[in-house]
C-alpha cells in the first residue's frame, strides 16, 4: 500500500522526501505515477482534479494538505463512505497569528500610508495607534482563530471572538451565533476573519455585515476568498465607510489580471501567503493517519462534512 499524492503543487518532493523521513518503510507515490488504482487506500490532496478519486475504487482517507478542507467538500464525487482528514499543526497556528500581527501594526503605525509617500516624495508625519485604542474582532474561533485571538491579547490587544456556536469559555469577550453578530461588528476597529468555508459562511463579509462595523473599520480576510462578496467591499471602500482591507485569500487563485482589487488603493494582496503547511511538521501526522486507515482504527482530525470542518 503507498500514499498517493493529488496535488496542482509544481514541487511535490519536499512533501515526498518529508513523508519518507517520517516512515521510510513507506511507498510515496505521485498519481501521475500510478498503474494500479486498486491498491490505493490513503490519498493525499490539494486542488484535486474534479472526479479523480471515483478511480480508487478501494479508497478509504482522502488527507488534506493543509488546514481547510473546502476543495475536497466540494467535490460531489467523492462518495460518503471515504473518510476525509485535515492537517490541524501547531507551526500553521502560529503562522497566522504572527503574519495577523504584522498586518494589524502595520495598520496602526501607517506603514503602508507611508510607503506610498515615499514613492511620492511626501515628508509628512501621521499619528499613529496604539494597542490600548483598537479592538482587533477574530471571526471564526476554531483551532487557528483562537489560536491567533489569545495570542493578540496576550500581547496587549483588546480582543474580541465570535463563532457560529458558543463552544469552550475563553479569556476574551466570545459572541456567537447570528443573533450576536452585529454587536461584534459594531465593537470591532480591525475585522480578522478566519471562517471556514461552509454554506453557512460563503459570502457572510456582504454590505450587510461589513456595514455594522464602526466607519473607519480594517477589514482582513485570511480565511478563504468566498467568504467575501468583492463587489460590497469595494462599494464601502470607495464610498468611505471602510478604511482598507488587507486580503491574503480570493474566490480565484492566482487572482485574475483584471480583478478591480489589483489597482484599488485601499486593497493590500498577498498570494495566500499568511500561514503555508510545512511538510516536514505535518509528516508524522499524515502518517499516524495513513496507519490507522490501514488498521482501521479511529483517524485524527476527522471532518465532518454536514458542518463543513
Amino acid at each position: 500500500m503507498a500514499i498517493v499524492i493529488i496535488s496542482d503543487f509544481a514541487s511535490p518532493e519536499p512533501w515526498i522526501k518529508a513523508l519518507k523521513e517520517a516512515d521510510p518503510k513507506v511507498e510515496v507515490l505521485l498519481h501521475t505515477d500510478l498503474t494500479d488504482y486498486t491498491n490505493v487506500k490513503f490519498a493525499l490532496a490539494w486542488n484535486h482534479p474534479p472526479g479523480i478519486f471515483m478511480q480508487f475504487p478501494n479508497l478509504k482517507t482522502i488527507s488534506s494538505m493543509g488546514a481547510g478542507v473546502d476543495h475536497l467538500l466540494k467535490d460531489p464525487d467523492i462518495p460518503a463512505h471515504i473518510n476525509i482528514v485535515r492537517i490541524i499543526d501547531p507551526r500553521l497556528s502560529q503562522d497566522m497569528f504572527e503574519f495577523a500581527l504584522a498586518v494589524i501594526m502595520s495598520r496602526m503605525k501607517n506603514l503602508l500610508h507611508f510607503r506610498e509617500n515615499q514613492h511620492q516624495k511626501v515628508w509628512k508625519k501621521k499619528r499613529y495607534l496604539r494597542m490600548d485604542q483598537v479592538k482587533i474582532g477574530v471571526m471564526g474561533t476554531g483551532v487557528i482563530g483562537h489560536h491567533v485571538a489569545s495570542n493578540l491579547q496576550r500581547v496587549g490587544f483588546h480582543v474580541l471572538g465570535w463563532s457560529r456556536s458558543e463552544g469552550q469559555p475563553t479569556a476574551y469577550k466570545k459572541y456567537f451565533g447570528q443573533e450576536q453578530l452585529e454587536e461584534f461588528l459594531k465593537n470591532t476597529d480591525i475585522l480578522i476573519c478566519l471562517l471556514p468555508l461552509t454554506p453557512d459562511t460563503r459570502g457572510i463579509l456582504n454590505k450587510n455585515t461589513l456595514c455594522m462595523l464602526p466607519a473607519g473599520a480594517w477589514v482582513v480576510n485570511l480565511g478563504r476568498g468566498p467568504l467575501l462578496v468583492d463587489e460590497d467591499l469595494i462599494n464601502l471602500l470607495d464610498i468611505g465607510h471602510l478604511a482598507g482591507a488587507n486580503l491574503d485569500v480570493f474566490h480565484k487563485e492566482p487572482l485574475t489580471e483584471d480583478h478591480p482589487f489589483w489597482l484599488h488603493s485601499k486593497v493590500h494582496i498577498t498570494p495566500h501567503v499568511a500561514s503555508l503547511t510545512d511538510p516536514e511538521s505535518v509528516a508524522p501526522q499524515i502518517i499516524e493517519n495513513y496507519r490507522r486507515t490501514l488498521q482501521n482504527q479511529p483517524l485524527l482530525n476527522l471532518v465532518d462534512r454536514k458542518k463543513g470542518y
